[in-house]
C-alpha cells in the first residue's frame, strides 16, 4: 500500500511581550507592573534551551543534560534561525500582522510601519508575502493612533514600551468583532502565515502547487450569528499566494492538529489532492496564562511566546517518512475516561493491529508542554505522566518488566519542550525532529499523540485523543 508522506515541516516562535501585557490588562490582572519587571529580553528567549529544541537546533532529549531551571542555564549561544524554523521578535510580527490584515483594522504609526516593512523586505521568506512586497497605502500619525485608543475604538499595539499602533474593532454592534477579538483572530492568522511562508521557503514548494490547507488552531473566527464559521485556512492561503488552494478549519481543542494530519493524509492517499498543508497559528489568550504563579515562584514570565507550525503532506515519493493511515489510534465516545481503557484504545489497539509491541516504537510524543512552565501550577510533568501510563500498559501486556519501567520511559518518551499554547504542544512539535531522525536512519517509527479537553466548551464531559504512527519509508 502506498501511504502519504511528510514532505516538509516548519516551526515558528514569536516573542510578544506587548501582547502579553495587553492580555494581562484585558483580564483585569493587578500584576501588570510586576509582569513588566519579569519580562525576558529577545536574546534570553533565543538562548532558552527548549526554544532551541522547538526550532530544531537541539533534540528534546538534549535538554535532559542541561541543568534546570533552564531559564537560569541559557545556552552560551543561541540562534534565531533553526533547521526547522525561526524565532521572531515582536516588531517583525507586528509588521506581519499589518501585512495580513485586508480590512484596514491594524493601524501602524507611519514611522514604525515604514521601518518595519523595510526590515521585513530583507527576510528571505517573509519578503515574499504580498502584504510585504506591496504594502497597503495606509499609515497613521501618532495623534491619530492615540485618538482611536482614547475613544475606545481600538486597542493599543505596544513595542519597546511605546504605542506604535492599534487594532480597531470591526463593527460597532457585533460583540464577536470587538478590537480584542479582531486582534486574537489576526494574531492566529499572522503567526500561521509566518509558519507557512517559512515552510514554502525551506522546502521549495511553490505556492501555486498547494491544493488544500487545513488550519488546526483553537480560535473561532466568525461573527455574531456564526461564531466559529471560519475560515482561517483560506485566509492564510490567500496571504501566502496559494492561489490554487482551497481549505477549511478543523477544531478539536488541543487534539485538532493530529485530527488535521489524519485528514490531510486521507485526502492525499485517496487521490483527492496531491499537496495538503496542515497549519496552525498561536493563541494570544494563552499568553501569560500562569504568569501570577510564575511570579510567585520568582520566575521570569515564560508564557511570552506564540507558537505556530506548518506541515506538508504529499503522495509517496519513496524517500520521506510515511503516515500509517491504517493504524490510527482513537478514543471513541464509548471509551469512557478510565486511563487504562483510554491508553488501550489509543496505543495498544493500533499497535496490535500492526503487529507491534509497546517497546517497538522508538519514540512516543504526547502533550509536549515544557515542564518548567507547567510544574509550578501543580500539574507536574504532563509529558512524562503520559509515558508512565504507556509503560504501565506495557507491563499489563507482559511486554515490559516492572524493573525496566524508568529505563523504558527514558528510552521512548520525548521530554516536553513546547510553549504552553494548548494545541501547539499536542505531540506535533516532534514531527519535524522525527522526520529528520528517520531520514538519518536513527529511528524507525514514532507515535504522535494528540489529546484535547472537549469539556471546556460545556457541551460534553468527554475529552478526546488521537494517535498516528510515522515510519521509515519502505521504498
Amino acid at each position: 500500500m502506498k501511504y502519504p508522506v511528510i514532505k516538509g515541516t516548519s516551526y515558528t516562535l514569536i516573542q510578544t511581550p506587548g501582547l502579553l501585557l495587553q492580555q494581562a490588562t484585558l483580564k483585569g490582572s493587578q500584576l501588570s507592573h510586576s509582569i513588566k519587571d519579569q519580562l525576558r529580553s529577545f536574546d534570553s528567549v533565543v538562548r532558552y534551551p527548549p526554544n532551541q529544541a522547538f526550532i530544531g537546533n537541539l533534540l528534546p532529549e538534549d535538554l535532559l543534560n542541561i541543568p534546570r531551571p533552564w531559564y537560569n542555564n541559557a545556552l552560551s549561544e543561541g540562534k534565531r534561525q533553526g533547521k526547522l524554523g525561526e524565532i521572531f521578535p515582536e516588531d517583525e510580527f507586528l509588521g506581519v500582522l499589518n501585512a495580513v490584515d485586508v480590512y484596514g483594522l491594524v493601524c501602524l504609526e507611519a514611522g514604525f510601519k515604514q521601518s518595519i516593512l523595510q526590515k521585513l523586505r530583507y527576510h528571505p521568506a517573509l519578503c515574499m508575502l504580498k502584504g510585504i512586497k506591496t504594502a497597503q497605502n495606509d499609515s497613521f500619525s501618532n495623534e491619530e493612533v492615540h485618538k482611536m485608543i482614547e475613544t475606545r475604538e481600538a486597542l493599543p499595539l505596544i513595542f519597546g514600551g511605546q504605542i506604535i499602533g492599534c487594532v480597531r474593532k470591526a463593527t460597532v454592534s457585533d460583540s464577536t468583532l470587538t478590537a480584542s477579538r479582531v486582534l486574537e483572530n489576526l494574531t492566529a492568522k499572522a503567526s500561521a502565515v509566518a509558519a507557512l511562508q517559512l515552510l514554502l521557503s525551506k522546502t521549495g514548494l511553490k505556492p501555486q502547487d498547494v491544493d488544500y490547507i487545513i488550519e488546526a488552531s483553537e480560535e473561532a473566527c466568525g461573527d455574531n450569528r456564526q461564531k466559529g464559521g471560519g475560515s482561517f485556512a483560506k485566509s492564510i492561503a490567500e496571504a501566502c499566494s496559494c492561489s490554487n488552494a482551497s481549505g477549511a478549519d478543523t477544531r478539536a481543542f488541543c487534539a485538532a492538529p493530529v485530527h488535521a494530519l489524519m485528514q490531510a493524509a486521507a485526502l492525499v492517499q485517496s487521490g483527492i489532492f496531491t499537496n495538503v498543508i496542515v497549519v496552525a497559528g498561536g493563541c494570544s489568550a494563552k499568553l501569560g496564562l500562569n504568569a501570577e504563579i510564575h511570579l510567585e515562584h520568582n520566575m521570569p514570565v515564560l508564557e511570552d511566546i506564540l507558537g505556530a507550525f506548518a506541515f506538508h503532506i504529499s503522495k509517496d515519493d519513496g524517500i520521506n517518512p510515511i503516515i500509517r493511515t491504517d493504524l490510527i489510534g482513537r478514543m471513541n465516545v464509548g471509551c469512557g475516561d478510565s486511563p487504562q481503557q483510554v491508553y488501550h484504545s489509543l496505543i495498544a489497539e493500533p499497535l496490535t493491529k500492526g503487529g507491534y509491541r509497546i517497546v517497538d516504537m522508538d519514540r512516543y510524543a504526547a502533550e509536549l508542554v515544557n515542564p518548567e512552565i507547567i510544574e509550578p501550577t501543580g500539574c507536574g510533568d504532563i509529558a512524562k505522566r503520559n509515558y508512565s501510563m504507556i509503560a504501565s500498559l506495557g507491563i499489563l501486556r507482559g511486554e515490559i518488566d516492572r524493573s525496566e519501567i524508568e529505563e523504558q520511559i527514558h528510552r521512548f518518551g520525548v521530554p516536553g519542550f513546547a510553549p504552553n499554547q494548548g494545541h501547539i504542544p499536542s505531540g506535533v512539535p516532534y514531527i519535524g525532529l522525527a522526520r529528520d531522525l528517520i531520514l538519518g536512519n536513527k529511528v524507525n517509527q514514532v507515535m504522535i499523540i494528540g489529546k484535547g479537553s472537549l469539556f471546556l466548551g460545556k457541551l460534553t464531559r468527554l475529552y478526546d485523543a488521537l494517535s498516528l504512527i510515522i515510519q521509515r519509508n519502505p521504498k
